[in-house]
């Protein structure tokens, strides 16, 4: 099992490449399951046909962090790249498991970095979560970032009928962890939105919601539902407001198993570019279910057009 490794260590400031690790003890088997079964698999007689005429390509979906910007600064092309989908009428929405920040922050950082992105085109977990527990009137427990509670407050109420979880920071405490868990064996469901190992933040990779999630599912032995990506409902929440075929839509992230394979195994194609999160030995998880890699934005525009 590997782990990622610490920015500057091998090869240069910005290196990922990772360091293989020994554990002292083998992980429990239920918690390993929990850990690998949200990647989504391709049998090997599943694998796409590569055609060698011209894909068709009429929609794109991007991730955010990591494909378009990094900390608080845009990628080198990713401005030119937006504007030149636009230019040639491709439809586009944006796609992110950020779950410390509200939609509308989201598109007030990205408009100060200089990438236009309406509200409306812009799909993360928290929303998806609002409209799930709306739909099937659920009072949540939160554990969940400070900054996005208030999202929910007007859903709070006395008893809990589901138990939500998000990147909530420092404040997956054990105590916080706890209460949560003693709600699972009350029968609660429990509600993930995402399933992140890490994320990218700065020089530096830091623990997202997985591995809480796999932590609660493996004491409450139950499976979390999951709202963000790799959910083929997240993606095709955005392909729909698109009016296109999933088929016709390309996915661009810089996450092979969220993004990239998450896409692909909702009928979406998929690009990844080595930026960001990625990783030297991507490639092995995306290409062989039929995902493109790419080492630039610009590359991914001309592959779309």
């Amino acid at each position: 099992m590997r782990r990622p490794s610490r920015p500057g260590a091998g090869h240069g400031r910005d290196s990922l490449a990772g360091e293989v690790i020994q554990f002292q003890a083998p992980l429990p088997k239920r918690l390993l399951y929990s850990l690998e079964r949200r990647i989504p698999r391709y049998p090997r007689d599943a694998v796409p046909h590569r055609s060698i005429e011209k894909i068709m390509i009429h929609g794109a979906l991007f991730d955010l962090e990591g494909v378009l910007y990094i900390g608080g600064y845009p990628l080198p092309g990713s401005r030119e790249a937006l504007l030149s989908l636009r230019s040639a009428g491709i439809p586009m929405r944006f796609i992110t498991n950020s779950t410390r920040t509200t939609r509308s922050a989201i598109v007030n950082r990205l408009a100060r970095m200089g990438l236009e992105v309406p509200v409306q085109h812009l799909f993360t977990p928290v929303v998806a979560a609002r409209n799930y527990l709306i739909a099937r009137k659920l009072t949540p427990h939160l554990l969940v970032h400070p900054d996005i509670q208030g999202e929910f407050a007007d859903l709070l109420g006395p008893l809990p009928g589901a138990v939500l979880l998000g990147d909530a920071g420092s404040g997956f405490s054990y105590e916080a962890l706890n209460q949560c868990f003693q709600l699972l064996l009350d029968g609660l469901p429990l509600l993930a939105m995402g399933s992140n190992r890490y994320f990218r933040e700065g020089h530096q990779f830091s623990l997202d919601i997985g591995p809480f999630m796999a932590a609660l599912e493996y004491a409450a032995e139950l499976e979390a539902v999951v709202l963000g990506k790799p959910s083929p409902d997240f993606f095709l929440a955005a392909v729909n407001s698109l009016g296109l075929p999933p088929q016709d839509v390309i996915m661009v992230g810089d996450d092979a198993e969220m993004d990239v394979c998450g896409a692909l195994a909702a009928g979406l194609r998929g690009a990844l570019v080595r930026s960001g999160k990625y990783r030297p030995g991507d490639e092995c998880k995306v290409e062989p279910a039929g995902g493109r890699v790419f080492d630039h934005l610009d590359a991914v525009v001309d592959y779309i057009l």
